[in-house]
């Protein structure tokens, strides 16, 4: 079996020779580097086309791994990136169906089985190999790529990476307000599960809630389930961004990269008073959140997500801090108090389709109402004692 069926078949690894590192400059903000250290001229064409277009410097990071991901595999076939062709985009995705995401290997053992459930959260546990949306996504940066140079008079003719015209000539010209249309998939894209988003069932938040062991994460956690503010949007919030009589706190909105209002519970705000009194007010150039050990040093997203995972080990769940987001947004929804546009407002949605996921029921979160449906005794009919026994039989059976 030659090396591109190995491949496919997971049997196969591809070198992880090159890297993607921050550039001396905006435009692109990262590059990506061979194996020689050697910048990679054509993804960083590509890349600054991207910065230019006022992606994130986040997202430029993003398509730059994708690229070295494909850089690697042609390195390894032994085929220039000007003659790909859809043959190597088929090994691509196959490669990617088999083998094992370096980010899923876990260190400890007695950890759960990738891809099983959790029985307390209902949530997946993720799985060992690369997921649906990230080969769709590695395909699109390809795909990308390939279409600029193409603009540009480079590469080949035949963008590598199949396109469905029909569902790109609906997709384009589609109004928010309408149904998707369901159109097929083109050739080599995955078939993504539409999952309901997962938020937190008042008993399992009373827990979790408990777990936190000081006074900032439990003002923290407050700040996630009464703003919906996404993780790291909440931790790069300073002094200055706070507005205690309004109830308010201003963000830097992830989408629109604007500083945007988002209110919070008046719960939320005198946990913070106590945090603060406990700590002392930071300066106003540092965020608020502040590392408890070591240096004085700002609270980092992966340090925010490792004291979840720590709340996790103790009470057998598999939470994340986007399921704070999701809470928020599906008391807000389901509350009674709000419109949908409100709550759309609220979470600095685009879309309000996008908002009205979240109205959806989950069998998980109706476990009461469950429990009382099934304890309740059945109903047994009677009837007055005037009436003869003989003549009910007769009209209702026996």
């Amino acid at each position: 079996m030659d090396l591109r069926h190995e491949l496919m078949e997971g049997r196969a690894d591809v070198p992880r020779v090159g890297t993607v590192v921050r550039a001396r400059r905006v435009h692109p903000p990262y590059i990506v580097l061979n194996g020689y250290d050697d910048e990679i001229e054509p993804a960083t064409a590509y890349l600054r086309d991207l910065a230019l277009q006022d992606s994130s410097p986040l997202t430029v990071r993003s398509y730059g791994y994708g690229l070295l991901r494909w850089f690697r595999l042609l390195w390894l076939l032994g085929v220039g990136w000007e003659r790909a062709t859809e043959a190597e985009t088929a090994v691509l995705a196959g490669w990617l169906r088999t083998a094992p995401n370096p980010q899923r290997q876990r260190k400890s053992a007695g950890g759960p089985v990738p891809g099983s459930v959790n029985l307390r959260t209902g949530k997946p546990v993720l799985r060992a190999g690369y997921a649906p949306r990230t080969i769709n996504h590695a395909l699109s940066v390809v795909s990308g790529f390939y279409e600029f140079h193409a603009h540009q008079g480079n590469g080949p003719v035949t963008n590598p990476v199949p396109v469905s015209p029909q569902r790109r000539r609906a997709l384009a010209h589609r109004s928010p307000l309408e149904a998707r249309p369901v159109l097929g998939r083109a050739r080599l894209r995955q078939k993504v599960a539409d999952r309901p988003p997962r938020s937190i069932p008042d008993r399992l938040w009373d827990e979790l809630f408990e777990r936190m062991g000081c006074e900032r994460d439990r003002a923290l956690l407050e700040f996630y389930v009464s703003s919906g503010a996404r993780a790291e949007e909440l931790l790069g919030v300073g002094i200055g961004d706070l507005d205690w009589a309004g109830q308010r706190v201003y963000v830097i909105s992830k989408g629109s990269r604007e500083r945007q209002p988002v209110p919070a519970s008046p719960q939320a705000f005198v946990r913070l008073a106590r945090y603060l009194d406990e700590v002392g007010t930071p300066p106003a150039d540092e965020p608020l959140w502040r590392a408890r050990r070591g240096a004085d040093r700002p609270l980092s997203y992966w340090a925010m997500r490792r004291i979840m995972q720590r709340a996790n080990e103790v009470l057998g769940t598999n939470w994340t801090l986007h399921d704070l987001r999701h809470t928020a947004a599906s008391r807000m929804a389901n509350g009674g108090k709000l419109t949908l546009p409100e709550v759309q407002a609220i979470l600095r949605h685009t879309n309000i389709q996008t908002t009205s996921r979240y109205l959806a029921v989950r069998v998980e979160e109706l476990f009461d109402k469950l429990t009382e449906h099934y304890n309740t005794p059945r109903v047994e009919r009677s009837y007055p004692t005037d009436y003869n026994a003989d003549d009910i039989a007769a009209v209702f059976g026996a």
